[in-house]
């Protein structure tokens, strides 16, 4: 049975990383003493030691050590052999590139597929989707493919973004952007509001958080999804 929290960011305005999770945390890996991490995203071009140290330190508040897959001689090994796994945020492309070039998608997919809790924030939840093709990063590195772990029947764009009616820009919106990519795509896109994350327990996906979240489609209307509410995709 998979058992996935994805969340649209790891840090909310005013908290320290993960903070405002740790509760939800706590309950999630009830039970786990140890988490693999993956820090390939490296977020402001952080090196793996020190974004790893970043995560240690607020897992260390709930009583859970964590350990970098980049310190293990055997990567595919250490997803074998997790007892729960975090990949965290920064740049999808250069997260994909680097799963790809270990070759650890199929590994992470079946992982997650025989039910070992997952953690994503932001990249980390982006890859839980059919593709990364509705990240926000720049495209700094070219992955292979863009084609992710596939654990939801849909695409995620984290820190989806509200368009601001007092605001003197005039480009385009986050809702402009994904109505773009389903000009030449069907797959369902969900925006996830800063705060929000997904809960996947088995094939049901609730949102989670306190906040709507927008739910696009190919060639209709955008809705809004309540907090608490089971998405029907």
């Amino acid at each position: 049975m998979k058992k996935l929290l994805l969340a649209s960011t790891s840090t909310i305005y005013g908290s320290e990383y993960l903070e405002y999770l740790l509760p939800t945390l706590k309950s999630f890996f009830k039970g786990i003493d140890k988490i693999l991490f993956i820090p390939f995203a490296r977020p402001n071009g952080v090196n793996y030691d020190n974004y790893t140290k970043t995560v240690a330190k607020a897992f260390n508040t709930i009583n859970i050590e964590v350990n970098g897959i980049h310190e293990f001689e055997n990567a595919e090994k250490a997803i074998e052999e997790a007892e729960a796994v975090f990949v965290g945020g920064g740049n999808t492309f250069v997260l994909v590139n680097e799963l790809y070039q270990q070759n650890l998608i199929e590994g992470l997919k079946r992982k997650i597929d025989l039910g070992t809790p997952y953690l994503g924030t932001s990249a980390g939840s982006n890859i839980a989707g059919l593709t990364m093709q509705n990240t926000n990063d720049m495209p700094i590195v070219y992955p292979p493919s863009y084609t992710t772990l596939g654990c939801i029947p849909f695409n995620i764009n984290a820190h989806y973004l509200d368009a601001d009616p007092l605001s003197k820009h005039k480009g385009e919106t986050r809702e402009t952007r994904i109505k773009e990519f389903h000009i030449y795509n069907t797959k369902p896109v969900i925006g996830l509001r800063e705060g929000s994350w997904l809960e996947v327990i088995d094939n049901q996906v609730t949102l989670k958080g306190g906040l709507t979240a927008r739910w696009f489609q190919t060639n209709k209307q955008p809705l809004e999804i309540n907090s608490e509410e089971l998405i029907n995709f």
